[in-house]
């Protein structure tokens, strides 16, 4: 590998190819993290806006101490990393089903795992989020039913563009009151999306929740010289 490129590791798994790279940003020297999934970047630390303001908007909505908190989807730990710099959570649940990534925190190979590691309210799952929301046991095994404050969700890439045909129902009002069922009333739903606002998925979210509505998060494109922009879809029990 060059100087300017390493694959940090590789791996096959049950979803495809899965690798680690870091790179060197042409121009600035800057690091930057990249996890591919076959040929899908799943996340890569150039773009990393949206994934902070995902967890910061999911947690404006709510008030109180000692909030528990889940985020589906760990990639390079950003929307779990930002969770944490509220001091008023009390404990975290990190849920993803590619046990590898959660060994490249561990390892220290991601650098926000190092945070996530020393940080003892925060806990790494292995597991389906998505088949964890219908077992009806929830999310922490060691507390079957356990509710939650605040569930946060950056796996697929849009409610209509998903990682696995089978994650389908969960962004239907069926599945919506799966995960209404796991937040404690008052407690808030945040979803990130790569694409534009769906209004067919916010009014799906408005037959299960109250207070729904779509943010549109803008954020430098250098790739591309322009602006991007994300979708973070917000929703209260009631």
């Amino acid at each position: 590998m060059s100087a300017r490129f390493q694959e940090l590791d590789y791996r096959q798994t049950p979803l495809g190819e899965l690798s680690l790279r870091r790179r060197l940003e042409p121009g600035t020297g800057r690091e930057i993290h990249e996890i591919k999934l076959n040929e899908e970047f799943l996340m890569s630390s150039l773009f990393t806006v949206a994934e902070v303001e995902l967890a910061h908007l999911a947690l404006a909505e709510l008030s109180g101490d000692s909030l528990n908190v889940v985020v589906g989807g760990l990639g390079l730990g950003y929307t779990a990393q930002t969770v944490l710099e509220h001091s008023n959570v009390g404990s975290l649940l990190v849920v993803d089903a590619l046990g590898e990534v959660i060994e490249w925190h561990q390892q220290g190979l991601i650098p926000a795992g190092r945070t996530l590691a020393a940080d003892e309210r925060c806990r790494l799952v292995h597991g389906d989020f998505f088949a964890l929301t219908r077992s009806g046991e929830g999310f922490d095994g060691t507390a079957p039913g356990r509710l939650f404050d605040a569930i946060v969700v950056d796996i697929d890439h849009s409610p209509r563009h998903l990682l696995h045909p089978t994650n389908a129902d969960f962004y239907t009002a069926e599945g919506a009151q799966r995960l209404a069922a796991l937040l404690t009333p008052g407690g808030v739903f945040a979803l990130w999306s790569n694409d534009p606002p769906e209004t067919e998925y916010s009014a799906t979210l408005a037959e299960v929740f109250t207070d729904v509505r779509a943010e549109v998060v803008s954020f430098p494109n250098p790739l591309q010289e322009r602006e991007s922009t994300n979708t973070v879809y917000l929703a209260r029990r009631g």
